[in-house]
């Protein structure tokens, strides 16, 4: 992908809607300030609490946790790491997140092109010198056109959600983790125990995370800076 973002500002009109929805609530005298509650009037991240999103998100974990193993993301990551299905830029591919809702966000039920926009303008806004930041912010998760059927689209359970090691024990920290022992690597004495197939120290480059827009986000990037530094 070319990283080129030739549209306009931040700020403007996203199919009718303000990105900034409530600007006093976002922008404060010293910079940005943390909304007190979700869309849905809950503290942010909260998995337990009923509301109308909680029984879709944890849902949505019982799949992901069940089929995220260890086999399913090296099949995904020597699948994806060819990079070699659609050449775009970043604004274009902003774009297609218009059509994308994460169904594990407890927070909110907007596509993804205005969590995007909101967060780097809420960045840029606190952080005005610091441009790299302003990018970073701006496609931090635009590896959820996975989802689009030019990325391959994939499911929901392959593609958002907090992410976690696999190839060692399940953490009892990762969001509904009871959900872990239906998954085949739960049982398997290659996968369950405290380091799995990892060394002690053996440095997270060497880790693999469970399947998902952050992991392709990665590979692409990898691969930019290998040309970059070849």
């Amino acid at each position: 992908m070319t990283i080129l973002i030739d549209q306009p500002q931040f700020g403007t009109e996203v199919e009718g809607k303000r990105v900034l929805n409530n600007e006093k609530e976002l922008e404060g005298d010293e910079g940005f300030r943390m909304p007190n509650a979700n869309s849905f009037g809950h503290n942010f991240r909260d998995y337990e609490v009923e509301s109308e999103r909680q029984e879709g998100v944890e849902i949505f974990y019982r799949t992901n946790h069940i089929n995220q193993t260890y086999d399913f993301v090296k099949k995904m990551r020597e699948e994806y790491r060819k990079l070699d299905r659609v050449e775009m830029s970043i604004w274009e591919c902003c774009e297609l997140l218009n059509n994308v809702v994460d169904e594990s966000d407890p927070d909110l039920d907007e596509p993804q092109i205005e969590h995007l926009l909101q967060t780097a303008e809420a960045i840029r806004k606190d952080y005005p010198d610091e441009d790299w930041l302003h990018l970073t912010a701006l496609i931090h998760d635009l590896g959820k056109v996975l989802l689009l059927p030019s990325f391959g689209e994939l499911p929901q359970w392959a593609v958002v959600g907090d992410t976690y090691p696999v190839g060692c024990a399940f953490d009892e920290s990762i969001v509904h983790n009871k959900y872990f022992k239906e998954n085949p690597d739960y049982k398997n004495p290659a996968y369950n125990t405290k380091y799995g197939v990892y060394s002690e120290r053996c440095g997270l480059d060497k880790v693999m995370m469970s399947w998902g827009h952050d992991d392709y986000m990665y590979l692409v990037h990898f691969q930019i800076l290998e040309v970059y530094n070849s």
